[in-house]
């Protein structure tokens, strides 16, 4: 049985980032994640791909934001159980909770948050004859590592943001880059859009609108597609490798029958207070919770993150009082013995 203050179930960026608002109580966390390695979708499908909004950074690439929150919660030794699902929770008499993953290996802590981002998640994968038979043969649903297509022709389809973000970097990485939509107008953000068009003005992308791939050719590995318009006009080009981004279909997974209040597929959470769900002890935030006025970003996860452990302190200390101290003023003491000590600096205003 592995014990610990905190139990998290997610260990994607508002899952790690939480031991760091735990570690600053002094609590311990324990990470269960079904991937095997810390990070979430930002390590496993996209680590390559540059994030903008982080405060503080104008631009971190998603594997690296990884890294940094790593070292960041270093000094707070989280433990980890990594490739193992969350599969059930029991309450003990105590109030505590018992959670077993698939590999049945036992988790218990007072207090159970759950950051599991979308869930278990699975590509949206097109309808198109004979494509599961060119998966890791020139189909590929995610773009782990951008060299892998240097100098290669690639088509991507998709009109969101990832088709839109990885169609601009790969323009720089890639011999030949292809981007096809079925409509003119495309779901992602507009200074996406607008680079674009200024990448196809340019001729480092061939954009092809009103227009869906509808069939593959190769032997052991894909060699073309064809391409069909709206109109009925069809035209088959040459490929290395075709990326269709047309996102994820998010699953709760076992969770989803835990007794929690769910809401398109998502976990109803108390956003006046703490992001507790209806099971009193058991949290949920980031991308996996909904309430009023939510957003999927990260940074809100983070925010959330840190209310969160304020409530889980007074829940697991009822008789103490926390006292909030600036990590500017009291610095950051791990529990592996060292601590960041704060530097005083007076700063000036010259009026």
């Amino acid at each position: 049985m592995i014990k610990t203050d905190i139990l998290i179930i997610g260990a994607g960026p508002t899952g790690l980032f939480t031991v760091f608002e735990a570690g600053l109580l002094k609590l311990k966390c324990h990470l269960i994640d079904a991937l095997p390695q810390p990070g979430g979708q930002c390590a496993e499908l996209y680590p390559k791909k540059p994030i903008y909004d982080i405060p503080g950074f104008p631009e971190v690439l998603a594997g690296d934001l990884v890294s940094n929150l790593l070292e960041q919660i270093r000094p707070f030794k989280p433990g980890f159980t990594l490739a193992e699902r969350a599969e059930t929770i029991e309450k003990q008499l105590d109030g505590s909770f018992v959670v077993t993953t698939n590999k049945g290996t036992r988790h218990q802590a007072p207090v159970v948050a759950i950051a599991g981002g979308l869930g278990s998640f699975e590509p949206r994968k097109p309808t198109i004859d004979g494509i599961v038979e060119f998966e890791e043969k020139g189909v590929d649903y995610f773009v782990k590592n951008p060299e892998h297509y240097r100098d290669k022709k690639i088509i991507i389809a998709g009109g969101g943001d990832s088709a839109l973000d990885w169609t601009i970097f790969l323009a720089d990485v890639a011999s030949q880059v292809t981007l096809v939509h079925r409509r003119n107008e495309f779901r992602g953000a507009l200074d996406s859009v607008e680079k674009v068009a200024e990448l196809t003005q340019r001729g480092k992308v061939n954009l092809l609108t009103e227009a869906e791939v509808t069939d593959l050719f190769g032997e052991q590995q894909l060699q073309a597609v064809r391409i069909t318009k709206n109109n009925g006009d069809q035209q088959t080009l040459e490929t290395d490798y075709f990326i269709p981004l047309f996102g994820l279909s998010p699953k709760l997974g076992p969770i989803g029958d835990w007794g929690l209040e769910i809401e398109k597929n998502a976990i109803k959470v108390d956003n006046t207070l703490d992001y507790q769900t209806n099971i009193p002890g058991i949290y949920a935030i980031g991308d996996v919770n909904t309430y009023p006025g939510k957003l999927k970003l990260i940074l809100c996860g983070f925010h959330e993150a840190a209310l969160m452990c304020q409530s889980a302190y007074q829940r697991i200390n009822p008789d103490k009082k926390f006292v909030l101290k600036y990590t500017t003023v009291g610095g950051i003491q791990g529990f592996d013995g060292t601590t960041k000590v704060a530097k005083k600096e007076v700063i000036k205003s010259i009026l």
